[in-house]
Order: structure tokens, then sequence, then C-alpha cells
């Protein structure tokens, strides 16, 4: 069941909190909202979830690259999905937010770049708040601490509409990492808000500060925030 979290006449984006959430179901419910939103029948719309532990396949084959046999997996309770999302192979568990943007980005007048830029300033923003501050690093989308990575985008565009999203460690078991090559990228360690500073945060707090920056950058009521330097 969907919690519409906000959705106001000044402010048309729609965000929905899934709460825990099988990954399967989302992604079908992602393809709904995609079609509806090309259709023009719902404004802009974003997911926020927590996924039981899932790792998924990206459709760059060359980076995706698993560590244990799927059947392994299984029996430690790990889905394996496969999708047609950029980047690579990720995780998704418990303690990790995840949010997904059903966005029109040629109402918005933005092109694929500017999008994902603003998926990385948002989630620095949300970072900063939580007491890790976060850098870009060019060519590898995402949010870095030094050389580990926090935070990572995968996104798939179908007639200017946006689906899939961004994942940001906040308080999540990391050792669900240990069965893949995040990203494809070799000797990557992975890191979250609990690694980095000590604190565990009410995920429920987590999700309204998400909110407010979601409004921030992503309503409608204005073109969305440019982040190009």
């Amino acid at each position: 069941m969907l919690t519409v979290a906000e959705k106001t006449k000044s402010c048309p984006l729609r965000i929905c909190d899934c709460g825990f959430a099988d990954y399967r179901k989302v992604l079908q419910l992602q393809h709904q909202l995609r079609q509806e939103r090309h259709r023009g029948e719902i404004p802009d719309t974003v997911l926020i979830v927590e996924h039981p532990a899932v790792i998924t396949l990206g459709a760059r084959q060359s980076a995706n690259k698993l560590l244990a046999s799927r059947n392994t997996l299984a029996k430690r309770h790990i889905d394996v999905v496969d999708i047609r999302r950029g980047g690579g192979t990720t995780a998704h568990n418990p303690g990790q937010l995840v949010f997904y943007p059903i966005l029109n980005l040629q109402d918005l007048g933005l092109g694929i770049s500017e999008y994902i830029r603003n998926l990385e300033a948002m989630g620095a923003e949300l970072l900063e708040q939580l007491g890790v501050r976060s850098e870009r690093r060019k060519g590898f989308p995402g949010l870095w601490v030094g050389t580990r990575k926090i935070a990572s985008i995968g996104v798939r565009v179908s007639r200017f509409v946006t689906y899939h999203g961004m994942a940001i460690n906040i308080q999540n078991d990391l050792n669900i990492f240990d069965f893949i090559i995040p990203c494809g990228l070799d000797e990557i360690e992975m890191s979250s808000v609990l690694k980095e500073t000590g604190r565990h945060h009410p995920m429920s707090s987590v999700k309204q500060k998400l909110t407010k920056l979601l409004i921030s950058h992503f309503s409608g009521s204005e073109k969305m925030k440019s982040t190009k330097h």
C-alpha cells in the first residue's frame, strides 16, 4: 500500500512511501507508473522504499559481476534480479534508502546528464545533514567518501520519463556487497552513514529529510535546479 507523503497545488510532485517492499513488486509498479506518467495520467512521482536483501544486475553486461552463485545467494535469502537500468551490479537491503523518481524530463527541460547531477546533489545534501561529507567522481555516477562508495545511481529513461534511481547506504549491512563487484569496479570499498559516523538514524526521519529535498529539487512548479559547475 502506498502512502502519499506530499502532493499539493503548489507542489504537484507526488511522493509515495512504499515502506519495506519486495524489489520485484516495486519494479513492476515503476513500469506501471512510467506508462501512466507518459500518458499524462499522473504527476511526477517518487517512490521511497527499503528492500529485503536483493542483488540487481544492470543492462551493461560487462559490469555485472557476481562473486557467488545464484544458488548460494538463494540459500542466504538474497534475491537476484536482471533489469535494464544503467550501471552494473548493485545490492539493496534493509537500512539502505532507495528512491525511484518517475519524472518527465522533457517537461522539466532537462537532459539525462543534468538529471543525474541533480540526483547526486540531492544525495550529497542528505548525507551532509546526516553528518557525512561526500563528493562526486567524474565518470562514476554516485557519491563517494574518499575512496569509499556510499551511494549508487542507476537510471533509465523511456520516452523522456525516468525510472530506477538512487540508493544511499544509511545503516544497512554492508556484507551483502561482498557477494558482488559493485558497479563492475574492482576493489571498491562500500560505506554507509553508520560506518562513517557511528550513528544510527530513524529511517522515518531520514525519509522526511529526503522528502523536503525531493520537493526542492524535483518540484514541477519550477525547473529543476541546475548543479552544473
